[in-house]
């Protein structure tokens, strides 16, 4: 009995690291072009499908897989820069056009990697194997290896935009941007950057998750949208703080429940604490500290 109940114990853990990791990965690259640019990407989906068929294309044209996964970030970002340039430069502060404009924006690439690639592009296989545990296995690569890289990018965006001045010109340019101006910073520049970062962590994400969807077709751009805005919303404006929290808490609800009642209702259960904590929590978890600091720093 108490073997079995570190099993289950066990398989709980792996779920949990498991939907961590998916929604922190995910998220990271909405969080900065949504919840710091303030641009309402319904084309995120698609940008990590890019990083997805980038990985995709290149590992079986014959690169290893560490270097797939390079090519796959690489393309996302070109991808992504070419995007702000050409349509979401002239959409800042404009949140409905940016919406309808990058929603068509998501539907032309899903059709146009159909028509080039065709319905589905061969899988690539899930390195590192499985681990075993009493009567569970767990694939150590989505298990282990993508919530521990899923901490890694959150530490690098904590130090990016907070210990380089790179990260405080970005937050004076999107908080500010006519006094990051009048003080020299090339806010054009800026703008165009930190897309450019949001896109890339996007990549990052369908490289790192190639090895692990298994089919790779053209409308699995879906797939990563729903979750990673329901995380943006819940975790609020702070890429760090925000992300972090709401992934931690949505998954553990997530694994909670799918692990006891199966992924559909796991889901369901995911978007009902969502759906609870805007409403009392309108401005995000990010949002809610930030205002528990604020109301300390005034009564000291």
């Amino acid at each position: 009995m108490a073997a079995a109940t570190v099993y289950d114990g066990l398989s709980l853990l792996f779920q949990f690291l498991n939907n961590f990791g998916f929604l922190v990965l995910v998220t990271v690259g909405l969080a900065i072009i949504f919840g710091m640019m303030g641009v309402i990407n319904l084309a995120h989906g698609e940008f990590i499908l890019v990083g997805i068929y980038g990985t995709a294309l290149a590992y079986h044209a014959g690169a290893p897989l560490p270097l797939a996964m390079v090519a796959g970030v690489a393309v996302t970002t070109v991808f992504g820069v070419v995007v702000e340039r050409l349509i979401v430069r002239h959409l800042y502060d404009r949140l409905l056009d940016s919406m309808v404009a990058t929603w068509g924006l998501s539907l032309v690439v899903a059709q146009l990697l159909l028509i080039v690639f065709g319905s589905s592009l061969d899988s690539i296989s899930t390195p590192m194997g499985n681990v075993a545990y009493g009567p569970y296995t767990s694939s150590v690569y989505r298990s282990v290896f993508l919530p521990a890289a899923a901490l890694v990018v959150l530490g690098g965006l904590y130090l990016l935009f907070t210990r380089t001045e790179f990260g405080v010109k970005a937050r004076a340019t999107i908080e500010d941007p006519e006094t990051a101006r009048a003080m020299g910073v090339d806010t054009d520049r800026m703008y165009v950057t930190t897309f450019a970062i949001g896109s890339a962590l996007a990549g990052l994400t369908g490289a790192l998750y190639a090895p692990a969807i298994g089919a790779i077709t053209p409308d699995r751009g879906s797939t990563f949208l729903v979750e990673s805005f329901v995380a943006v919303v819940v975790g609020g404006s702070s890429v760090v703080v925000g992300t972090l929290s709401a992934s931690t808490l949505l998954g553990l609800v997530n694994a909670a429940f799918s692990w006891q009642l199966g992924t559909f209702v796991g889901l369901m259960a995911m978007l009902l604490v969502a759906i609870v904590l805007l409403r009392l929590l309108p401005n995000g978890i990010s949002g809610y500290v930030e205002d528990w600091r604020e109301r300390r720093r005034a009564d000291q």
